[in-house]
């Protein structure tokens, strides 16, 4: 850039827009304060019902009291720069309209001065005039927010006030009134809007304004300290306005900036509580005395409803009979004096039979003291949860904590397994007649018994890293299916009990080979048990079924499973055999989600030829692995 450039760049720069131009570069204490910028304004004040709800009833007592300051200060309207601005343009238009009503009296009764009328005038409409224009009233321009006069604001104000008034004061020796106390108004005007060197200007303006009046009254032969005395006196006096006002516009700003600061926080308090209670798996209530629920999460508007959700809050718990048990546990508390924690389950009866127990916890917040006397209202915060859930739950839990205790107890079995393995192997070497050898035989096939139930528990113990493979699934099916029938000597063919149907295109999916063996495996081995011997009593096959999702059925004609057994198929340690484990469909089970997969048993209707069905689900695998290929990236 060359140096005429960068002159002609200095001219076209705007120049800032502050009062006395670009000499004057100090902030005022807004601007300072950060109050009245765009960084405040974007922190609008929220609406009442942003703080209520969920947050009223989380927020700790101080931070609710600090929310409902902040809100209180904020909610006045705009920021405090702009409300002290129309408060000045609204002082300004009074006085203005009172110098001209004194002005009409005193020409009423007889004073005659006109030059003080005709500025009186002038003054009072220029007053009023910018106390009722909307482009004086309003913000910046564009609608930005101011945090100091501008400088045609400084001119048509306090410039104007001081100019006016100077020139009533220098004519106040021909009038009968004084007008030295007018000036306080452009001082304290310039205190509070301006930085603290242009309030000192304003200042230091008008003492010499009036040391300059006194100064010509003493050349017409007064007594020069008669007149000069009392004029220091109040210039000093303008500093003092000048210096308190500044201070207190100080305060008044980092007021506003602390309680816009606790409003936001108080925002996003409130923002959070609700963002968590909506997502919460158990449903939350909030009721009040009269049974009336003022607020309800979807959790528990689903739970409410027989299918889908019931309608938003507000909504009364006795409109709907099927909630007439929840609303007479919830009325109980109330009536019961001291609320209690825990409630009885209610049950409800939906008008389709379908009925759903829920499990309540209550919380009831502490009443707020009233004028004369009377209490605050009282709000039940109610946790429902279905029944079921709950119970599924403490299921869970127990079984987690017996599968860590069982792999612990595996783990301790098998080092003495291990000694009485060997220890029958060196009596095996040298049998002692007929009872010996069935003996020793007896001891082998218990140990190996008991080695497959601990390998079973250690392979489903907590900590076990899956290790997915793409493998494809018919392949790695029909060399499981052929090892199985060669192994349980069931021949294959067209008239074999086991009919497969596997895809004839290759179809990856993400298992570990090892384990889909002894899934399906363990659903051939009771599928045999149960089936009959005809041809194709066993069916199996493999194919994909949506998007990402491959299937693997084995289907069996045997009779089938009772409605007492089939909720606890799946469940460890249960089995319908004497010499069973119970743990081979539980094993099945935890090896499937393990990859992301699922195992589940259908009863077809009665009249089809095979009625029991286990269908493992399975996800695909991006590509067909080749030949030898390992762990997917």
């Amino acid at each position: 850039m060359t140096r005429a450039d960068g002159r002609r760049a200095g001219r076209e720069r705007p120049a800032p827009d502050t009062a006395f131009g670009p000499t004057l570069t100090g902030e005022s204490l807004f601007d300072a304060m950060g109050v009245g910028l765009e960084g405040v304004r974007e922190q609008q004040d929220a609406p009442p019902s942003e703080l209520m709800g969920w947050a009223a009833a989380s927020l700790p007592a101080d931070e609710r009291f600090l929310a409902r300051e902040a809100h209180r200060i904020v909610s006045a309207g705009g920021d405090a720069f702009e409300r002290l601005y129309r408060t000045f343009l609204g002082a300004r238009a009074m006085l203005g309209l009172a110098l001209v009503v004194a002005q009409a009296l005193g020409q009423a009764v007889g004073v005659r001065d006109m030059v003080a009328l005709a500025v009186s005038l002038v003054y009072g409409v220029q007053a009023i005039s910018m106390w009722l224009l909307p482009r004086w009233r309003g913000a910046g321009r564009s609608g930005a927010p101011l945090s100091r006069l501008s400088r045609r604001r400084w001119v048509a104000t306090i410039g104007f006030d001081l100019l006016l008034f100077s020139i009533l004061h220098a004519f106040e020796p021909m009038s009968t009134f004084n007008y030295v106390a007018l000036l306080v108004l452009p001082v304290l005007m310039a205190g509070v809007l301006t930085s603290r060197m242009a309030a000192l200007a304003t200042a230091a303006a008008a003492s010499l304004m009036l040391l300059a009046a006194a100064w010509r009254t003493a050349g017409s032969g007064v007594d020069p300290a008669s007149v000069l005395t009392p004029a220091g006196l109040t210039g000093i006096g303008l500093f003092v306005v000048v210096l308190l006002s500044g201070e207190l516009a100080g305060r008044l700003a980092r007021e506003e900036l602390a309680a816009r600061g606790s409003l936001e926080l108080a925002r996003q308090q409130a923002q959070l509580n609700r963002l968590v209670i909506e997502e919460m798996a158990d449903g939350v209530l909030v009721i009040d005395r009269r049974a009336r629920v003022r607020a309800a999460n979807p959790a528990a508007r689903r739970l409410l409803a027989e299918e889908g959700l019931t309608r938003a809050a507000p909504f009364q718990l006795q409109d709907d009979p099927a909630w007439s048990e929840l609303a007479a546990r919830v009325l109980d508390a109330f009536e019961g004096g001291q609320p209690r924690e825990a409630l009885r389950d209610a049950t409800l009866h939906f008008v389709g039979g379908q009925t759903r127990t829920l499990r309540l916890r209550a919380r009831f917040t502490r009443p707020r003291a009233r004028a004369a006397g009377q209490e605050g209202e009282v709000f039940c915060v109610l946790f429902v949860e279905d029944l079921r859930r709950a119970q599924e739950r403490i299921r869970q839990e127990k079984l987690a904590a017996m599968g860590r205790v069982s792999a612990g107890i595996a783990h301790e079995i098998r080092n003495p397994l291990a000694a009485i393995a060997q220890a029958n192997a060196l009596l095996g070497e040298q049998p002692d007649g007929p009872d010996a050898e069935m003996l020793s035989r007896m001891i082998a096939d218990n140990v190996e018994r008991l080695k497959r139930i601990v390998d079973d528990v250690m392979e489903v113990a907590p900590g076990h890293d899956p290790n997915p493979r793409a493998i494809d699934l018919g392949a790695e099916v029909g060399r499981i299916v052929t090892d199985w029938a060669r192994t349980s000597e069931v021949p294959l063919g067209g008239e074999s009990r086991l009919q497969v149907e596997l895809p004839v295109e290759p179809l990856a999916v993400l298992f570990d080979a090892e384990h889909l063996r002894r899934v399906l495996v363990n659903l051939l081995d009771n599928a045999r048990r149960y089936a009959s011997q005809h041809p194709g009593a066993i069916r199996l096959s493999a194919r994909s079924v949506g998007v990402g999702q491959a299937r693997l059925a084995v289907a069996s004609d045997g009779d089938p499973i009772p409605p007492d057994i089939e909720p606890y198929l799946f469940e460890p340690f249960f089995s319908t055999r004497s010499r069973g484990t119970g743990l081979g469909l539980y094993i099945c089970r935890e090896l499937c989600e393990r990859y992301g997969g699922s195992i589940d048993y259908r009863q077809h209707p009665q009249g089809t030829s095979h009625r029991n069905e286990f269908i493992v689900s399975m996800r695909v695998a991006p590509h067909v692995p080749d030949a030898g290929e390992g762990r997917l990236p």
